[in-house]
């Protein structure tokens, strides 16, 4: 009887070890990418077409974002993906090309956008398709507006005793080089440019950001503001979730069972993940 007994604890304990087994071993040799991820992508630099060199430093570029975006887009495990921009703008056609992009990955994937010191101009234009904003307080951002300028350099060249032939077909090719003064119809022809793209600018915000295009205008006077200051012009709504109270919910577990949002859930992992001290930030 007492073999019996020993063959059934015996018995018993394999079961035993077996069921946890076949527990445990699934969960140690999971891969990674069958976890829920939330992927960070900094982007820095000025925004042009060309990429990054010793004498520009770095650069924001369409290609670069694609290529980003497109290798987070295969992985199927990547619920939100947050792009950390610290960039001061830069052209408007390679601002467009990120913009579209950034709106293609949203239609699968939650957007949240962190701005680093810098997110102006360009800067903003590419943040604003974001589900949501996180800045910090000392962030520069706004700075909706449009410049262009042309050099002139035909007194230089005149001290220079340096005469340029110009050779053209079409009336206005040589517009653009600076080599003389523009005329009065070419100004022209260039702020209607200028104004076209500004348009553009506030069209693309308030339709983003969910603002008329009114309320966008009295803003967009091509100033900066804070990231505190953006709280109190609305580029940013109030928080529904204090910072205060994500405080002691370092935990996903914790988080999920005080009954925060998918979206909220999202926000506490950035803020875990990159920032030491999350009572400094702001939340949009």
């Amino acid at each position: 009887m007492i073999k019996v007994s020993r063959k059934k604890a015996i018995i018993i304990t394999l079961c035993v070890l077996a069921v946890v087994a076949a527990i445990l071993v699934p969960l140690v040799l999971l891969p990674k990418w069958a976890a829920d991820k939330v992927v960070v992508i900094p982007l820095s630099g000025r925004i042009t077409t060309g990429g990054s060199s010793l004498v520009s430093g770095s650069a924001i570029t369409p290609a670069l974002v694609r290529d980003y975006l497109s290798t987070v887009e295969k992985d199927k495990a990547v619920k939100a993906i947050v792009l950390r921009i610290d960039s001061p703008g830069g052209e408007i056609g390679p601002c467009q090309e990120i913009l579209l992009e950034i709106e293609r990955i949203k239609e699968a994937k939650t957007i949240v956008v962190s701005m680093g010191a810098t997110a102006a101009s360009g800067g903003y234009y590419i943040s604003v398709a974001a589900n949501k904003i996180v800045a910090l307080p000392t962030t520069q951002t706004g700075s909706i507006g449009v410049i262009s300028s042309v050099m002139n350099v035909e007194g230089l060249l005149d001290k220079l005793g340096i005469d340029i032939e110009i050779f053209k077909g079409g009336k206005y090719k040589d517009m653009y080089r600076g080599l003389r003064e523009l005329t009065p119809e070419e100004e022209e022809i260039m702020q209607d440019m200028v104004d076209e793209y500004y348009e553009q600018f506030i069209d693309v915000v308030a339709e983003r950001r969910r603002l008329t295009k009114e309320e966008v205008r009295n803003l967009a006077t091509g100033q900066l503001y804070t990231g505190t200051k953006s709280a109190v012009i609305e580029y940013y709504q109030s928080p529904r979730l204090t910072l205060w109270s994500l405080i002691g919910f370092l935990d996903t577990i914790e988080a999920r069972i005080s009954g925060l949002s998918a979206e909220d859930m999202i926000l506490l992992e950035v803020l875990k993940h990159n920032y030491p001290q999350p009572l400094f930030l702001y939340q949009s």
